[in-house]
């Protein structure tokens, strides 16, 4: 198969969705709903399985898919269990288990790649099986970190939840939980009884994107609590701080959606173009793509961020 020639730019190529395409995934208690988007020609394409946020779908995160699927890769996004969409009834007995149903559902994506491109004409022998990063936002960057090798214990049984998948190559973890314990508040300790992650095992190369204008209700640590999947793992890594940035980095949430309250194209584009040079950079081993947006961003006359690298 041959490797594509990446040329980014933000004059981009047309590009088409297609939603929803149901897998189906037993246990779970109803057919996972995904939305592929890809770049109407053009390949192979590697594959970034998309995680979102608490509450949110695969209808969200339009300027992330979008970008990226017109960068040249194809975007993968379920909608998981505690989507407002799916309304899940409170007394529901899979609420317990939501985190799980998460991990699963990525799990499941990858699975069934072959699947996904023969259910879609436009992506007929277009999918690069052998290049798959996963990326998440909030909550699901927790979820997309599992994939990468990080750990958290079961809540109901204390035991460690070990999701590492081989098959995946490359993560970008945007505005993720760091560490639990007392870094925890005490409602998001109740609330979100395994968010204690251990990053001692993430060795897939990750980009860890984070606000420094982010404090939320999720941690007493302040912004700097969301660059603890890139202080605490071992792996290659990158982190990019975006000055200014809340929790939606941005916008990157949805255009003109009402939870972005930190909207800003500049601070978006920086996010987008530095999270693509990444994981090209990554899953084809051309450092070019990486260092040409560092030094981009490093040049610009109002940097949108700073960036670091192990």
């Amino acid at each position: 198969m041959a490797t594509p020639s990446f040329q980014q730019s933000d004059v981009v190529q047309p590009v088409l969705s297609y939603a929803p395409l149901l897998l189906p995934a037993p246990g779970r208690g109803s057919d996972l709903e995904i939305r592929v988007t890809a770049a109407a020609s053009g390949g192979p394409l590697p594959v970034i399985v998309f995680s979102h946020g608490n509450g949110q779908s695969h209808y969200a995160y339009g300027p992330l898919s979008n970008y990226w699927a017109a960068q040249g890769f194809v975007v993968l996004q379920p909608t998981h269990l505690d989507s407002r969409r799916l309304s899940l009834a409170q007394n529901d007995p899979r609420q317990s288990r939501l985190w799980q149903y998460r991990e699963d559902d990525l799990v499941c994506i990858i699975d069934q790649l072959a699947e996904i491109e023969d259910a879609i004409p436009l992506l007929s022998g277009r999918i690069d099986h052998r290049r798959i990063a996963v990326a998440g936002h909030s909550w699901g960057g927790q979820t997309a970190s599992t994939l990468l090798g990080a750990t958290h214990p079961d809540p109901d049984t204390g035991e460690v939840v070990r999701r590492k998948d081989d098959r995946v190559r490359a993560g970008v973890l945007l505005a993720t939980p760091g560490r639990g314990g007392s870094a925890l508040s005490p409602a998001a300790a109740q609330r979100f009884p395994f968010l204690h992650p251990d990053f001692s095992d993430m060795t897939v190369p990750s980009l860890i994107v984070m606000g420094d204008a982010d404090r939320g209700g999720l941690s007493v640590m302040g912004p700097d609590w969301w660059r603890d999947a890139y202080d605490l793992s071992p792996g290659p890594k990158a982190l990019f701080t975006v000055y200014q940035g809340g929790h939606s980095l941005g916008g990157i949430t949805g255009y003109e959606a009402r939870e972005v309250t930190d909207e800003s194209a500049d601070r978006l584009s920086a996010v987008l173009r530095l999270s693509t040079a990444f994981l090209r950079s990554t899953l084809y081993q051309e450092d070019g793509f990486w260092n040409e947006a560092v030094a981009e961003l490093d040049g610009d006359q109002t940097p949108q961020g700073r960036t670091e690298q192990k």
